[in-house]
């Protein structure tokens, strides 16, 4: 039995790998521990949301666009400090990674909640 993945969020996870090889590499030439560490949440992250694009839940498929839109306010913060020397805005990377658990307590739901049988 196949199903068809999200892949638009397996596309967001290719993208995230590949900058977290980036950034991480930049961290490293640069002894810059910001850009090192976006670098590795993008990395952590990556696979996770390879996982997601395959499960049949709702849950789980907003769990991942959680996560991203978490990503994008915690790494975008630390990478516009080590590259620009400045926030985002205020509090970006504090509400990035409050992102990050609310989506990954989302991922918990999917587990707990969903039915197995959903649609997207």
């Amino acid at each position: 039995m196949t199903r068809e993945c999200d892949r638009a969020l397996l596309t967001l996870a290719g993208l995230c790998g590949a900058a977290g090889v980036a950034l991480a590499a930049a961290g490293s030439h640069r002894a810059d521990q910001n850009l090192a560490l976006a670098g590795n949440f993008l990395l952590v992250h990556a696979p996770a949301l390879i996982g997601l694009s395959l499960v049949p839940r709702r849950l789980a498929t907003l769990a991942g666009w959680v996560l991203v839109a978490a990503l994008v306010l915690f790494c975008g913060d630390l990478s516009s400090l080590g590259l620009l020397g400045h926030a985002l805005f205020p509090f970006a990377a504090p509400l990035g990674g409050a992102g990050l658990m609310l989506g990954w307590l989302l991922v918990v739901a999917a587990a707990l909640f969903g039915s197995g049988r959903e649609g997207r």
